[in-house]
């Protein structure tokens, strides 16, 4: 069972996830919030597996909760999904800075967002395609290329492989059939490079990878 708290500062809104989360058999609701200071003192006290949390509330917004929680490590397991209205880059570029899993736009089909929330219980990252395309045109447009990132002489060639596969958005399972390994092997993997690297999750793995020019707009390479 996967466990969802809902932030947002409206009740209908938080009404209407709750009723399409509540149809799925390996979803449970366990709490609400209406701000951000709200969805922290929730996420602490429920420790739910995700939180899906609107970006923009009274007070402290959802980035800001975003960020408390994704730094608490007594809430490492705990997930953070935005929902929002307003897919621009400056939201979408902090929010992968400050760990949070997923980013979707409020206009996603119920079944999308079900489908986001077990990616994101299961600690993949989800980015819905329009939110993509942004994302990547901001880093194409960078007239320098980045400065190459020291921690990545850590990684071995497999894991900077790794690294390149789930900077281009593949799951562990598409990973382990590209490197013709097990599910088992590839998940192994992607847990060292996030050690190595000292990152909380997948999102802002594939952040670092275009920062530290890694993988460049277009194309995979090193």
């Amino acid at each position: 069972m996967i466990t969802v708290l809902i932030a947002d500062d409206q009740r209908l809104v938080r009404a209407g996830f709750r009723s399409i989360l509540e149809d799925e058999e390996d979803i449970e609701v366990v709490g609400e919030a209406a701000d951000g200071e709200q969805a922290v003192a929730a996420a602490r006290a429920l420790r739910p597996d995700v939180v899906l949390m609107d970006i923009r509330m009274p007070g402290t917004d959802g980035l800001e909760a975003a960020r408390r929680i994704t730094a608490d490590p007594c809430l490492e397991t705990v997930r953070v999904v935005i929902l929002t209205t307003f897919d621009l880059d400056e939201y979408v570029y902090r929010a992968l800075r400050e760990g949070v899993t997923g980013f979707l736009v409020k206009d996603t089909e119920p079944e999308e967002l079900a489908h986001a929330l077990r990616v994101a219980a299961r600690g993949d990252a989800l980015i819905s395609p329009s939110v993509t395309r942004r994302l990547i045109a901001e880093f194409a447009g960078r007239a320098a290329p980045p400065p190459p990132d020291p921690r990545l002489n850590a990684l071995t060639d497999r894991e900077r492989e790794v690294l390149r596969l789930v900077a281009a958005g593949l799951t562990n399972d598409r990973i382990a059939a590209t490197l013709v390994v097990s599910p088992a092997t590839a998940k192994t993997h992607v847990s060292r490079v996030l050690t190595k690297l000292g990152v909380r999750d997948r999102s802002q793995l594939v952040v670092l990878a275009y920062e530290s020019g890694l993988v460049s707009p277009g194309w995979l390479g090193g």
